[in-house]
């Protein structure tokens, strides 16, 4: 292994200049200690764009000391970098997660200096991604110069995330606890039921793909009883870890990746980063991989979970925004729902509450002004709250209204039915 040269956050942030673009490694690997770093130089710095996807822990950017020098250009909005995003100073880039990769390497999107996250290199000069290689591994890559927090417990995980040492221009040594995600908190029971109603579509032998929140964490609940389940997810949180020792979650059906659950990135508790470090039956691989539809078809019964903000009449879910608001991002929900809809046995869910903590319906007869439609009409199937379950699939635009009716909130019923009328009898009587 070569000799290696630890230096200060400090010294290693002074490389970056005015009119850089600094890329950050993201959510459980975000690297703190380097952001805190670089914010410090902010009466040295102007111009400098930063490109992201989630970022978790205190890197918070919208500080009034921070808005001359850096701008954010997130590829996926999250709580930390939500309210810069939606000011003067920062801006969204919709696309796919899958493609995202794309705009490092035709540099579309080049990057002069990569800030990563990583554990300590192995006896062969290596270091690991650890949580997120998802698009961070383009980034090095592509990167003129990276920058890398070293940390003993940033675990080191298999897959597309190892990186020599020689490969990273200068190196910190921080010793420090990753972010954690904890939804193991109570829940309501319009959550549970939903999670009871979608853990009755997936299949024995289903290949799941799911995120994190309270939903997806009720239906890995709900599936104790299933058999051979496989996972093929863009990310995964702590109720995947009693599934996999139970051997529930076997991947013992899948057609790629067999008896291996992949992932791109991974977001818990210690809990979890404990679990995936140095485990072989854990990938965590390149975004433009797992996302790619072409991959996820081949899967047996891929069952894809997603949520959203709000769903229309006809079917088109919004899942980044509320109204011109950006709250997320597309990420990787298209790639997933049309990806499953193509697998044999294949089943795209969308899952949501009927309605809002502030009793707001969520299924409603016009997106708000200004929404993205993330996932079209053309290709949401199946639709679950905790009202029911039903799949718009095949389904004319007065069919899907019925159908969506039928499983929305009792209490927001009769304004959906006038909408109905409204917009589908009323201006055909002449």
């Amino acid at each position: 292994m070569p000799d290696i040269n630890y230096i200060t956050a400090d010294e290693a942030v002074k490389y970056i200049k005015p009119g850089d673009r600094v890329f950050i490694h993201g959510s459980a690997a975000t690297p703190v200690c380097l952001v805190h770093a670089l914010q410090q130089r902010h009466n040295e710095l102007y111009n400098v764009e930063l490109v992201s996807i989630t970022t978790l822990g205190d890197v918070n950017f919208n500080q009034p000391e921070h808005r001359k020098s850096f701008y954010f250009n997130s590829l996926f909005v999250s709580a930390a970098t939500r309210a810069v995003v939606n000011s003067e100073n920062g801006d969204y880039v919709p696309i796919f997660l899958s493609q995202i990769p794309q705009l490092f390497r035709k540099n579309i999107l080049p990057i002069d200096v990569a800030l990563i996250h990583v554990s300590p290199p192995d006896a062969h000069g290596f270091c690991s991604l650890g949580t997120s290689v998802d698009i961070a591994r383009a980034a090095v890559e592509t990167a003129k110069y990276v920058i890398a927090q070293v940390n003993p417990l940033m675990p080191r995980t298999h897959g597309d995330g190892f990186i020599h040492v020689k490969k990273i221009n200068a190196l910190v040594w921080n010793k420090a606890e990753l972010p954690e995600v904890d939804y193991s908190f109570e829940v309501s029971d319009a959550v549970k039921k939903i999670g009871y109603n979608v853990a009755s579509l997936v299949e024995d032998g289903a290949t799941l793909q799911l995120g994190i929140g309270s939903i997806p964490d009720q239906v890995l609940k709900n599936l104790t009883g299933h058999k051979n389940l496989g996972l093929h997810s863009e990310m995964f949180s702590d109720g995947i870890i009693p599934l996999i020792k139970s051997g529930v979650i076997n991947n013992s059906q899948k057609k790629l990746n067999t008896r291996h659950s992949v992932t791109a990135f991974i977001t818990g508790t210690r809990k979890l980063y404990d679990f995936v470090n140095d485990n072989p039956a854990i990938r965590v691989m390149e975004i433009n991989y797992v996302n790619d539809t072409s991959i996820i078809r081949q899967n047996p019964r891929a069952t894809a979970i997603n949520s959203a903000i709000e769903i229309d009449l006809t079917g088109q879910v919004c899942s980044d925004s509320i109204g011109t608001y950006q709250y997320s991002g597309i990420g990787g929900q298209m790639d997933f729902i049309h990806g499953a809809s193509l697998s044999e046995g294949g089943k795209p869910i969308i899952a949501l509450p009927s309605q809002t903590n502030k009793g707001i319906s969520r299924i409603v007869p016009f997106l708000k002004e200004g929404a993205g439609v993330v996932t079209t009409r053309g290709h949401v199937h199946w639709v679950v709250t905790e009202y029911g379950i039903v799949n718009l699939f095949g389904m004319s635009l007065k069919q899907r209204a019925k159908a969506l009716i039928e499983i929305a909130h009792p209490d927001h019923r009769e304004m959906l039915e006038s909408a109905y009328y409204d917009r589908f009898e009323k201006a055909l009587i002449v």
